[in-house]
Formats: structure tokens, C-alpha cells, sequence
């Protein structure tokens, strides 16, 4: 539980902390936008790599390298644990934010980050306030933001980690209408560090994989039809492989 304590403990500092620094930023973002977006990403991942450090996870990265630098992408991802943000969020190379449960929207702190961030919060059971959700992401990564979404809608809990839950074919829609590739990104044993003995924090060994990037516009026409079935079949397999190396 130690772990626990302190993790808990430092996020509540930081939180505390930075309202000087989300002051700051939101000077800088009325002279430069972009600089106050960048500097608030950089400042979150040092949290998040801070927190990965007390937690004692290990990560090994693969296929970074198939991630653009220079355009923005959608991320589609399988969820295991609350960690997949934390891991996955501190290597973004660009703005980045992420589409979240509406319940997060009330946390105090938090949620000023997460908006600062570019964070879009979902009402999971309001279809119109969804569907205004997606238009405002795919408007996002048309500005240059990417963009990660779980497409499961919540954490799977199957105890085979390739059983991820159906996906819901909305999310997709913001790689099809902004145009933009979509990154698969595979986590492998993140529920290990938190859910598989909640509320204890242990150490882990984690695996986070990002597949080649998916044009769907250079897709045929039938996996074009069945883009989340085409994305979640790369998923498994990923995860299947990286599953052995644990």
C-alpha cells in the first residue's frame, strides 16, 4: 500500500501545486495558444512519468516509430487499466487529448487540466451529446490535435486480456471524416499495476505497443465498411504476441 500512499499523495500535491501554473499558462495562451498547449503537455508528462517511477513500472515501448511527428493522429487503443492514460499520454510527441467518461468533468484541478489538454468528455449515455463529441474531435484533429480514444467505451475486465470488449464504430469516425491515420496502440499487463488488487499500487512490467499506421481511405471497400473490426483484429494480435514477452 505504500505505493498507493504516495502516488495518492503526489497527485494531490501537484494538483495543489500547479493553480499557480495553470495561472501561467493561461497568460501564455493568450499572447501563443500553441505554446501554452505545448508546455502543458510537457508538464503533465513529467507528472505521469513521475507517478509511473513511484508506482515501480517498468514500460518497454515498441513500434514508436510507426507514430507521425509532424501530423495528427487517432489513437485507438484497448483499455485495461486508469494507467493506459498515464503510460500512453506521457510519450504523445503532439497535442494530444483525450476523449474521457463525463463523470471525470466534476473532479476538481483535474479537469481544468484535462480541458487544457484538449480532453473531450463523453456523456456515454446521451447519443446527441456523443455525437457532438466526435464532431468536436474530428474538429480537433483537423486544427492538429490528435486524438486517443478507447473505443471498448469502458475498462475490460476479462481475465484474457485478448477479450476486449465490441467497439463502438463512432469512434472511428473521426479518423474517416478528418482524414487522418489511425495508430493502433496495444497495452499489455497494465491492469497488474492497480485493478487486479485494488486499492494496492504494485509494481509491474508492462508492455505498450503502437501498430503501423491505418489509412482507411486506402483500405478496401469492405474493411473501409468494417474499419472497427479490421482496427480491433490488429489490436488482439498485438496484444497476443506482446503477451508471450511478459
Amino acid at each position: 500500500m505504500i505505493r498507493t500512499v504516495f502516488v495518492v499523495l503526489f497527485i494531490v500535491l501537484f494538483l495543489i501545486l500547479s493553480i499557480p501554473v495553470l495561472i501561467v499558462e493561461w497568460i501564455i495562451g493568450k499572447f501563443n495558444p500553441q505554446l501554452r498547449d505545448f508546455s502543458s503537455l510537457r508538464i503533465v508528462q513529467w507528472a505521469f512519468r513521475v507517478i509511473l517511477w513511484i508506482s515501480g513500472t517498468k514500460v518497454d515501448i515498441l513500434g514508436e516509430e510507426n507514430v507521425p511527428k509532424d501530423a495528427p493522429v487517432l489513437y485507438i487503443g484497448n483499455h485495461r487499466s486508469f494507467f493506459d492514460i498515464v503510460i500512453s499520454y506521457s510519450r504523445c510527441p503532439l497535442r494530444t487529448g483525450y476523449v474521457a467518461k463525463k463523470e471525470m468533468e466534476v473532479i476538481p484541478l483535474l479537469s481544468t487540466w484535462m480541458r487544457r489538454l484538449h480532453c473531450l468528455f463523453l456523456d456515454r449515455e446521451d447519443i446527441k451529446q456523443g455525437l457532438k463529441t466526435i464532431l468536436t474531435a474530428i474538429e480537433k484533429v483537423k486544427s492538429g490535435i490528435s486524438i486517443c480514444i478507447y473505443p471498448e467505451g469502458t475498462r475490460s475486465r476479462s481475465q484474457d486480456e485478448t477479450q476486449m470488449l465490441d467497439f463502438h464504430d463512432g469512434a472511428f469516425k473521426i479518423a474517416t471524416k478528418s482524414k487522418c491515420p489511425i495508430i493502433p496502440v496495444a497495452v499489455v499487463h497494465t491492469s497488474a499495476i492497480l485493478e487486479d488488487h485494488f486499492p494496492g499500487i504494485r509494481s509491474a512490467h508492462v508492455i505498450l505497443e503502437y501498430g503501423k499506421p491505418i489509412y482507411p481511405d486506402q483500405l478496401s471497400k469492405e474493411e473501409q465498411r468494417h474499419l472497427s473490426d479490421y482496427t480491433r483484429k490488429i489490436l488482439t494480435e498485438m496484444i497476443r504476441k506482446n503477451r508471450e514477452r511478459i
